[in-house]
């Protein structure tokens, strides 16, 4: 699990929309609430230039962050961001409580290791089609992974990764395995490129390196 995430926050009475756009406009700041736990909901406020600086990283939206509020410490995970429709403005967060006796669900990121290595990009002229970048775990507080990685060195044209190919530590759970193996969804597979060339018309068949171009024209084009 990545480190905590520390972020500072204020106690706020005043709600509202009024109060909210009060507390945006006027003092930099951007409401929140947080929940679940077996306590109460709590309405609070943090520096919206705090927010922004701490939402570079991805861990962010999957890890555990600790909410300081005066000496109190309190370990949330985002469950909501609202943002502005066209203003680069943090509107509105959702944190909830955790427990650590509690498991809680999370979306947990992909990585991708040695794209540039990739045998079906670098040998076989194909390209890699990534269906999922993260994918929903249950499990513990303490036993949340940062990340799940996939190498694609050794990965050639027509291969597949799924869900079940992901190296999953103890104590963690993919929502959709559990649910059975039809659930088992592609992650990422390295597909044949495709290629354009025109006839002597001037039409355009589009169809896949040492493949029939008129066969793949049916197909369409996923780029």
């Amino acid at each position: 699990m990545a480190d905590k995430i520390m972020l500072s926050a204020e106690p706020r009475s005043d709600v509202g929309k009024g109060a909210s756009r009060r507390l945006r406009r006027l003092a930099a700041k951007v409401p929140a609430i947080i929940y679940g736990g077996g306590q109460d909901p709590r309405m609070v406020s943090l520096s919206h230039r705090e927010l922004v600086k701490a939402m570079e990283a991805e861990a962010f939206y999957s890890q555990v962050l600790e909410l300081k509020i005066g000496g109190e410490a309190i370990s949330t995970i985002v469950k909501d961001v609202q943002r502005h429709p066209s203003k680069p403005q943090i509107m509105h967060l959702d944190f909830q409580r955790i427990r650590a006796d509690q498991e809680i669900h999370v979306n947990i990121p992909i990585h991708l290791l040695n794209e540039d290595q990739c045998k079906g990009v670098r040998l076989e002229n194909g390209r890699i089609a990534q269906q999922i970048n993260e994918v929903e775990v249950v499990c513990l507080p303490a036993a949340l992974p940062e990340y799940f990685e996939i190498d694609l060195a050794d990965l050639g044209v027509g291969d597949t990764v799924h869900l079940s190919d992901l190296v999953v530590p103890e104590g963690v759970t993919l929502t959709q395995l559990a649910l059975g193996e039809d659930h088992d969804q592609p992650v990422l597979s390295i597909e044949a490129a495709r290629v354009v060339a025109e006839d002597e018309d001037g039409d355009a068949d589009a169809g896949d390196v040492g493949g029939d171009a008129t066969d793949s024209k049916d197909e369409g084009d996923d780029d």
